[in-house]
């Protein structure tokens, strides 16, 4: 019997990178067209229509002048807007090679710098307070050690810097819908939503947290100000090309008959996207309790 691939093993974060290497996030539906340039472009205004709280959290505006990472590229939609706010120095990292480059094609097309290299959140190759801002879109839930990524946010962040973060909401639509599909339709109701991110959403090993849990593991990790918002997406209310990993009848009745109005009104608390900023301790103003 194969052995199963745990959080804790050598194989889960190969898992994590060959998972995003067979297509980075965004590419399946969205970088449509006859070249990579046309691709990049259409991806990035699909993103935008169905996501268009991303740029105005991401706050590109906060790294004028001043140094920003960016952990986890992508197709590279977000670093361009990083790098089109003039920063002093713009730097980009993914686990993966494909995400790289399809980052670095968007911004040389853009004519725009920035220093990007595959590496792994969890072992960032940079000196101590190395940068003023560190952004993350939907990537550190992934890293088999979240804990140890927050944690090197942390370090690599000056005194004072901020943390701009989107990590996965444990009770959303999302995540509630996965639980009756897998689990109650599939008659294992006791199987809990932990288990159902791991093994239905996107990469294996894939997490999420509540608000509560977020505020602790950062403050753990070396933040003292930590402010969280929930966020629906287009995955909680089936826009788009969402349940590419789940397609069937039951989905495109779900889709056809989905009450969006309802739960935009009633239950934006359901939301997948947890929206973290956080500011790096700074040893005279003292913690937040």
């Amino acid at each position: 019997m194969q052995k199963p691939v745990t959080l804790a093993s050598p194989a889960a974060k190969q898992s994590v990178q060959s998972f995003w290497n067979a297509a980075s996030c965004g590419e399946l539906g969205y970088a449509v067209g006859p070249d990579e340039i046309t691709q990049l472009t259409n991806q990035a205004t699909a993103r935008y229509q169905l996501e268009p709280y991303i740029l105005p959290f991401a706050n590109t505006a906060l790294g004028q002048g001043r140094d920003v990472l960016e952990i986890g590229v992508g197709m590279g939609a977000d670093h361009l807007a990083w790098a089109q706010a003039q920063p002093r120095s713009l730097t980009g990292v993914d686990l993966t090679p494909r995400a790289i480059r399809f980052a670095q094609a968007r911004l040389q097309t853009a004519g725009l710098p920035s220093t990007l290299l595959v590496a792994d959140a969890e072992q960032l190759p940079f000196p101590n307070a190395s940068f003023d801002v560190v952004y993350s879109w939907g990537v550190l839930h992934h890293s088999p050690d979240t804990p140890q990524a927050f944690a090197e946010v942390a370090r690599v962040l000056r005194p004072g810097g901020t943390a701009k973060i989107m990590v996965y909401h444990t009770y959303s639509l999302t995540g509630f819908m996965l639980w009756l599909r897998y689990a109650l339709l599939a008659g294992q109701p006791f199987t809990s939503l932990a288990s159902i991110y791991a093994q239905h959403l996107e990469s294996p090993g894939t997490k999420a947290y509540s608000a509560r849990q977020v505020k602790k593991l950062l403050r753990a990790a070396g933040f003292s100000h930590v402010a969280v918002t929930i966020q629906l997406n287009h995955g909680d209310l089936l826009q788009g090309a969402v349940g590419q990993r789940h397609q069937g009848r039951l989905l495109a009745v779900a889709k056809a008959l989905w009450p969006r109005w309802l739960f935009r009104t009633v239950t934006p608390f359901l939301g997948l996207y947890l929206l973290v900023t956080a500011q790096k301790y700074v040893a005279d103003q003292g913690r937040t309790p």
